[in-house]
């Protein structure tokens, strides 16, 4: 038989005590039937933000006239990827801090820049991402931009400038993801949004393989 294919899983565990945005709604997950007398199979009610954990942004979040998560395109959420590590940006990625890494890179690129995701409690001070790296990205071919914070712009942000950028350019975002296991490289990316008609977001459980050309990781 042929060995298991390595997976680095990327998403967040969705749970009660998940950090969230503040003033946004955490993960819970109530009984509606248990297995018991009359009744053989458990059902379970789920209530959650659209943004929980590891999530795609739809077009819907940053522009009112844009595709809520069912009529977003799949396709920038699986295909080849790059995961850059970016720790050492600061408080804002920027062109500087990756272009080596960008060098015929494929058309998603994936950002870590914390030096350990911080599972367990809510961090406001996480990098974003400067407006002028999402045009260059647009420039050479991406498709998708994701990163390990909860967001590509500041908490503090009124204006979206990253946001923006995105819906001016094009480009599709994943946010949440957990990439302290990954090494830096190439991979196949899956994180399919749910198809939720009228969702501004969707958590996606977002997953990288080797690809095909290339092994495990070392």
């Amino acid at each position: 038989m042929p060995p298991e294919t390595t997976l680095y899983d990327i998403s967040q565990t969705l749970r009660p005590d998940l950090p969230v945005w503040p003033g946004d709604v955490s993960p819970a997950l109530s009984p509606t039937w248990m297995i018991g007398p009359g009744c053989p199979v458990n059902v379970s009610k789920l209530s959650l933000s659209t943004h929980s954990g590891a999530h795609a942004d739809a077009p819907l979040h940053y522009n009112p006239t844009g595709a809520d998560s069912a009529g977003q395109s799949l396709v920038p959420f699986l295909g080849p990827c790059r995961m850059i590590d970016a720790r050492s940006a600061g408080p804002l990625v920027q062109l500087d801090h990756i272009a080596p890494a960008l060098h015929n890179a494929p058309p998603r690129i994936l950002l870590r820049t914390y030096q350990r995701f911080p599972h367990d409690q809510w961090r406001p001070d996480w990098s974003a991402v400067c407006p002028n790296l999402i045009t260059h990205l647009a420039a050479i071919g991406a498709i998708l931009i994701g990163i390990d914070g909860p967001s590509l712009d500041p908490q503090d942000s009124k204006t979206m400038d990253a946001h923006q950028a995105v819906s001016k350019a094009g480009l599709s975002i994943l946010e949440g993801l957990v990439l302290d296991h990954v090494p830096p490289g190439d991979y196949e990316l899956i994180a399919l949004p749910l198809k939720l008609a009228g969702a501004d977001a969707s958590p996606v459980r977002a997953v990288l393989r080797p690809l095909p050309t290339q092994g495990a990781p070392s």
